[in-house]
């Protein structure tokens, strides 16, 4: 298991190590970005030089997320709707910390709708819940459906290493999945970064 140490609230910056695999896949397509909330991840693609389409079910949070990065190519929806028209095929997907509200099979539905829009050697970055993460409502809460729970009205769920390979099961080859405390929010928060590379049919 990675720690990191706490050097203050909000010292998150997962997505840069992964820059350089994302400059090498992404070529001239945008990047989908699902649930890109108020556009901390997408401001660091951008200023990478990348071209992004976000995703997110918050009218506030887009809106921030438009003021954040000004190039951005944003919509308000559910990620369970149709991707939009400009990302029908792309190399790159990032979700982070936005696949887990969902029943199991929503889940798979939205891995499988997402390994259908990657190109060969497309790759997806993600961050998932850990059932590790006790602050943010892996215990004590009602359970919905096996280690999917609703945390003060709002459901959640938690992966343990079996669920993160059950989701990236088939169709995909695992190029990382390490869990990690981060500490982006008030409480150290446990989750598993996961990097998958679409395999051909």
């Amino acid at each position: 298991m990675a720690n990191a140490s706490r050097l203050g609230v909000d010292n998150d910056r997962w997505l840069e190590r992964w820059l350089p695999l994302v400059a090498t896949r992404v070529g001239r397509l945008p990047i989908l970005e699902l649930g890109c909330g108020r556009g901390r991840d997408t401001e660091v693609l951008a200023n990478a030089g990348h071209r992004v389409v976000g995703i997110d079910l918050s009218e506030t949070a887009i809106a921030e997320a438009r003021a954040r990065v000004s190039n951005g190519n944003f919509h308000c929806q559910d990620i369970r709707e149709p991707f939009p028209e400009s990302c029908a095929a792309v190399n790159v997907v990032l979700a982070s910390l936005s696949l887990h509200y969902f029943s199991w099979s929503d889940t798979m539905l939205i891995a499988k709708r997402i390994r259908d829009v990657l190109l060969p050697r497309g790759v997806l970055l993600c961050r998932v819940n850990s059932s590790e993460d006790v602050n943010y409502g892996a215990s004590g809460h009602p359970e919905i459906e096996p280690s999917y729970f609703r945390v003060n009205g709002r459901p959640k769920r938690f992966f343990d290493r079996a669920a993160v390979d059950a989701l990236f099961g088939q169709g995909w080859q695992m190029l990382s999945v390490e869990h990690h405390i981060v500490h982006r929010y008030e409480r150290p928060k446990a989750l598993w970064e996961v990097v998958v590379e679409r395999l051909d049919p």
